[in-house]
């Protein structure tokens, strides 16, 4: 199979990007992969809204700036900060003209959210579903291209490169390029290649690498691991976000229901099992304190008190305009009898969000060859240490239409794909015993909640890392000897990730923002990135 553009994701990032190509180039082909269903993406699920400055009468790019840098704790690429605050306003006035509705005032004015660590209301939002509008808005345009396909239910095993060409391929090689990926199509259950001159990844996070997580199943960096296989440069994978208010469900693993920052935004206060606002104790932002604080402090609360988690005290806004701005949270809580006019909501931080990823540079070009990369996948340099609250729909946008700009300009270059090869599956069996890749996967996610969670230590690390060894040792004899499952090439991933995360955090001998090591508790005078 050949697709001019190919596009490995159909999130917000992916569906930007191919939508923009596909008008760019009506005589082109572009090629959308997803995994599973087209909705099913970390964008569907993402519930506050998108930071932007649309309003410089009370607003201004200078302050969000400022905040992005002080979420971001001395780690983010400031020049890209100002380029993606600065750029934003024009990505969202192109998604409202796609048919994305953001929630307005009786006046027709945008009703303005504001969430931890921005000074200013500045939060667009449909709802408490904003992500899934975007992508709803997304998909109706894609589907009216007829130069788009989109291919469900295709898990990307790998990126072809001249590796699969018989080349040794190493991080120094200078131009590996790729020409495309080995596709299974989980309908057919067959290995197929897609090439093409030009190759966008777009594939969210790996909050699955944790038990807990406000992801959705689909996210298991599968991006990233690829990339690391390729020889490709990925950065700061240390800096996992906890979103610090998932709700808690006892005995209740996998994904859990996120309560959105914006809630805390409208007035809602933490307290712990005694009853008392904690927060001022920690940071005098209180509850609107940058994710990374607010979360190690309910960790800190639940370590104190021997408690699993502390609660989301919600009586301070009235019920009617609760029901109105988050009826998704609203009925969530009714289902569970939790009144919230005197209830308070059971809450603990959950893996939430990868700051870290594959490495690109400010057109989202990544170090290998006609690979771009961007959404959550991606390290651009705007995140930091710690994201900003609402900043990754806006990044995804951003990027992606810098992504289309660059890739105009390659795919008018003179470019020949190579003869590759077909997928060899020669030798492989059907797997005997599916339990060999959910018990892993079990004691991955358990090993990466308790050693590398919100707050770690050196022994922890290094006792993950053990773990971690085994089980790649023992993935890799079952994926070189059995017939490839998409379980397996996930659970394949997952470990990958787990062990980037661990080797960053190992690397970083400080404490600095989603980063906190005990036996380095302070912060370093030396501030760099750490490069794999």
């Amino acid at each position: 199979m050949y697709t001019d553009f190919l596009v490995i994701g159909s999130g917000i990032a992916g569906l930007t990007y191919a939508l923009k190509v596909a008008r760019h180039f009506p005589d082109r082909q572009v090629t959308v992969l997803t995994k599973s269903q087209e909705d099913e993406t970390n964008t569907k699920y993402a519930q506050g809204g998108v930071a932007v400055v649309n309003d410089l009468e009370h607003d201004s790019f200078e302050r969000h700036v400022e905040d992005t840098l002080v979420a971001g704790d001395g780690l983010c690429n400031e020049e890209i900060v100002k380029l993606v605050v600065q750029e934003g306003p024009e990505r969202v006035r192109e998604i409202i003209t796609w048919g994305a509705r953001f929630d307005r005032d009786a006046l027709g004015q945008f009703s303005r959210g504001r969430e931890g660590g921005h000074s200013r209301h500045r939060v667009l939002h449909h709802k408490d579903s904003t992500g899934r509008e975007m992508e709803r808005a997304l998909l109706e345009a894609v589907h009216q291209q007829p130069n788009i396909q989109v291919l469900t239910h295709c898990f990307v095993v790998d990126l072809i490169t001249q590796h699969h060409l018989g080349y040794l391929v190493t991080k120094s090689t200078p131009d590996i390029t790729c020409f495309g990926v080995y596709v299974l199509n989980l309908q057919t259950r067959q290995i197929e290649k897609l090439l093409a001159p030009i190759t966008l990844l777009a594939t969210g996070g790996c909050g699955r690498v944790y038990r807990t997580t406000t992801n959705p199943a689909i996210a298991t960096g599968d991006g990233v691991a690829m990339v690391y296989r390729a020889k490709g440069r990925i950065e700061n994978m240390e800096f996992i976000q906890f979103h610090p208010t998932a709700l808690y469900q006892p005995g209740k693993g996998g994904s859990t229901f996120l309560i959105s920052e914006a809630v805390r935004g409208e007035g809602a206060i933490l307290r712990n099992h005694a009853g008392e606002a904690f927060m001022a104790r920690y940071d005098p932002r209180k509850e609107l304190a940058p994710r990374d604080i607010v979360a190690r402090a309910i960790d800190s609360e639940m370590k104190r008190t021997g408690t699993e988690y502390v609660y989301l005290d919600c009586s301070a806004i009235p019920e009617e305009h609760f029901q109105s701005h988050f009826p998704n949270i609203y009925e969530k809580c009714r289902q569970l009898n939790l009144d919230l006019r005197h209830d308070w909501i059971p809450v603990a931080p959950a893996a939430h969000y990868s700051c870290g990823g594959i490495k690109t540079d400010a057109w989202g070009r990544t170090s290998i060859c006609r690979l771009y990369a961007c959404g959550e996948c991606a390290s651009t340099g705007l995140h930091g240490a710690n994201r900003l609250a609402s900043n990754s729909l806006l990044e995804a946008m951003v990027f992606a239409h810098r992504c289309y700009l660059d890739s105009v300009h390659l795919i008018q270059q003179p470019f020949t794909l190579p003869d590759v090869p077909d997928w060899d599956a020669a030798g492989t069996t059907e797997p005997r015993e599916m339990i060999l890749i959910t018990q892993s996967l079990k004691e991955l996610q358990q090993v990466m909640s308790d050693y590398v969670g919100i707050v770690r230590s050196n022994t922890r690390l290094q006792r993950a890392m053990r773990r971690l060894d085994l089980l790649f040792e023992e993935t890799e004899a079952l994926y070189e000897s059995t017939i490839l499952s998409p379980q397996l090439c996930e659970l394949r991933n997952m470990i990958t990730v787990g062990y980037l995360i661990v080797k960053c955090a190992m690397f970083r001998k400080e404490s600095r923002g989603l980063h906190f090591n005990t036996d380095y508790p302070e912060k370093s005078r030396i501030v760099q990135n750490i490069v794999l």
